[in-house]
């Protein structure tokens, strides 16, 4: 076989071992040896794993993936996630949709603070999900509200996907955090249009809730102001350049820790179970990049994707074409992968593809782009029926409401995250323009 049929064989191997239930980390590791060994030799291999752990897991920057998986640990089990939806409640409740849009807000602030989409969705539809029942709203609103607004955890900053992105490319984190700002506020706006066009079209659907009076308002507000006043200090921070990303992640999870035990009552037993969650969800992570490390490195071995890109490259296909061949691709494989595990599959195919397209920018400034891009794919892969994996943990969490209704409601999300990432594609700048880049 040449090099570039091992490395498509490789490919292939891995999905077929994920359809077969095979974790995604055992299934790149596998893949990833056979294909390095059928290259280069068991030897060389060996050789190989006896340094690729402390070479992939001594960075540094890696500390910053606990630390932001910490910090939305302690933000869950100290109850800011109640404060934040209350503080939304108060003032949208009384419009029609307005516990729907309060939703989509406390996911917002709540993923700024936790960087996970799962988690965004489970922690809200315990907190909004029986509210919203209990004032009449549909089954289909309430989990489409959901599992729409989970996706946020992964796009509003600081998002653990997009510091692994950025490791993985050698991109500063703090300038895709930067980047992400914008997309996060249209998608925000684009979820708050979609209820406000539900609720006209079927009222019923979406009553009013009760009208709070302004002192309640203020009440709530200050409530939840402590945790708006984090995200503002280490996206901030990270733009203003008062310290790096890593020490951001560091302040962060102290202040949210502070708050969950001053404000949340959060005492030892909570500490310790934030402190096995977020090792146990890093270990898994971590292995994870262990994974994708031995697989990338024996797809370099194959050169399948140099000559993949050289491929593309010599196609007669215009450049905004492929990459939306590309993304369709991620749309695809995002019904079906988890996420993460399709970000670390694909990238050793689709970054030197990129590099290798006549974009009109900077090689960096396409991969930041590229990056959001493909952050909003598998986005709408989360939520995408028939297997977006938010669908699931919605689906299991409000057990009253039938799956077919959880696909009725999701759509017109899909439907906004798509025109969002067309619009994107079609005007870079709304990506690039904070980063300075464009």
């Amino acid at each position: 076989m040449s090099g570039f049929e091992v490395g498509v064989a490789m490919f292939g191997a891995v999905l077929v071992m994920l359809v077969l239930r095979v974790p995604v980390a055992a299934a790149m590791l596998i893949a990833g040896a056979c294909g390095y060994a059928g290259v280069t030799g068991w030897g060389p291999l060996l050789a190989t794993l006896k340094t690729l752990t402390f070479s992939r897991f001594s960075s540094y920057t890696l500390s910053i993936i606990p630390l932001f998986l910490l910090m939305g640990e302690f933000a869950s089990r100290g109850g800011l996630n109640i404060a934040l939806y209350r503080a939304a409640r108060a003032l949208l409740g009384h419009r029609r949709g307005g516990l729907a849009m309060a939703t989509i807000g406390a996911c917002a602030a709540f993923g700024a603070l936790c960087g996970s989409s799962i988690a965004t969705a489970a922690t809200m539809s315990k907190v909004a999900g029986p509210e919203m029942r209990r004032h009449g709203y549909s089954g289909a609103l309430t989990t489409g509200t959901l599992a729409g607004g989970g996706t946020l955890g992964i796009l509003i900053p600081p998002s653990v996907i997009l510091v692994i992105y950025a490791i993985y490319t050698e991109l500063s984190i703090g300038v895709l955090f930067v980047a992400a700002i914008l997309p996060g506020a249209l998608a925000v706006a684009g979820y708050l249009a979609v209820i406000a066009i539900y609720a006209r079209v079927a009222p019923g659907a979406a009553p009013r809730a009760e009208r709070r009076d302004w002192p309640t308002r203020w009440r709530e507000m200050r409530a939840a102001w402590p945790a708006a006043a984090v995200f503002l200090l280490v996206v901030g921070g990270i733009y203003g350049g008062w310290f790096s990303p890593t020490e951001a992640a560091a302040i962060g999870a102290v202040a949210v820790g502070a708050l969950a035990v001053v404000l949340g009552g959060m005492r030892l037993d909570g500490l310790r179970d934030a402190i096995l969650g977020t090792a146990r969800t890093t270990a898994f992570i971590f292995l994870i990049l262990l994974g994708a490390e031995l697989f990338s490195a024996a797809l370099a071995l194959t050169r399948m994707p140099a000559e993949l890109s050289a491929r593309v490259a010599a196609l007669d296909m215009a450049p905004l074409a492929v990459i939306a061949l590309v993304l369709c691709v991620y749309l695809v494989l995002g019904c079906v992968m988890e996420s993460l595990a399709m970000v670390l599959l694909t990238l050793p195919v689709v970054t030197p593809m990129i590099l290798a397209l006549d974009l009109g920018m900077s090689g960096p400034a396409a991969l930041v782009w590229f990056g959001i891009l493909v952050l909003i794919a598998v986005e709408v892969g989360m939520i995408s029926p028939p297997f977006g994996l938010n669908l699931f943990v919605i689906n299991a969490l409000m057990r009253d409401v039938p799956m077919t209704q959880t696909y009725l409601g999701v759509a017109g999300f899909c439907l906004s995250d798509v025109l969002r990432l067309g619009l994107i594609v079609a005007f870079p700048g709304l990506a690039l323009w904070l980063t300075g880049l464009s």
